[in-house]
């Protein structure tokens, strides 16, 4: 197969898969496909140049073409291969909870902070989920964990005994530092939660999966913003 039907064949699967992001029902061209799917998709604002790109060479290879075994423009290999990898990208994006399921270390309120210190210093974790009983009570992260201590080292409180995860939840000066998720979302609106959080000035420690991302679900993974700078 030459390089531009496989081309041609990519560029129009893509423009299906924006047509799918954008429900339309109606012609539209692919720039302004483009335009409504940004919006929705991470990934198509991701790599918006790049479809951009695409189409005009799209528009050159179709509407210059001399004859059915000729084109005046056959793209390269290398830009073959990225619109096939941008198409199946858009058309199979990671979800979630496909990359980050996993056992979260959570503990109850009236936990010690010694289990949690204990958990850091073996598997160097930052974030705890806190409940009580089955709910969710907040995010205990080592900030909170280090002003405490600060309060301890400046004696602004006495310490007869280890505290709960409950009193450290106090020492959180960023109540809701978590948000959750759904495990269908996909690993590019996680990056844009956080990259909004901070934007709006308030960053997020971690993104917190369950089911249809409601508190009360099973927790079934958690992500960081170090678990993303991992991805692609």
């Amino acid at each position: 197969m030459k390089n531009s039907d496989r081309f041609l064949l990519a560029f129009n699967r893509i423009t299906f898969t924006l047509r799918k992001i954008v429900k339309a029902r109606e012609h539209l061209t692919f720039y302004r496909l483009i335009e409504l799917a940004k919006k929705k998709s991470p990934l198509v604002k991701k790599y918006e140049d790049d479809l951009r790109t695409f189409a005009d060479l799209r528009n050159v290879i179709v509407h210059h073409r001399v004859s059915e075994e000729f084109v005046i423009a056959e793209p390269h290999i290398q830009v073959v291969e990225r619109i096939e990898y941008i198409d199946q990208l858009l058309d199979r994006p990671s979800l979630v909870g496909q990359v980050f399921r996993k056992k979260v270390v959570t503990f109850q309120t009236t936990d010690s902070l010694k289990d949690a210190l204990d958990i850091v210093q073996q598997r160097k974790y930052t974030q705890f989920p806190i409940y009580e009983g089955k709910e969710f009570q907040g995010l205990v992260t080592t900030v909170g964990i280090t002003n405490w201590l600060a309060d301890v080292a400046n004696h602004k409180i006495l310490v007869y005994e280890m505290p709960t995860m409950k009193d450290i939840l106090h020492y959180e000066k960023k109540r809701v530092n978590y948000k959750f998720i759904s495990r269908y979302l996909t690993v590019y609106h996680a990056k844009e939660f956080f990259k909004e959080g901070v934007e709006r000035g308030k960053r997020y420690d971690a993104l917190l999966i369950t089911e249809h991302g409601k508190p009360h679900q099973k927790l079934i993974g958690i992500i960081t913003p170090l678990d993303l700078m991992k991805v692609p």
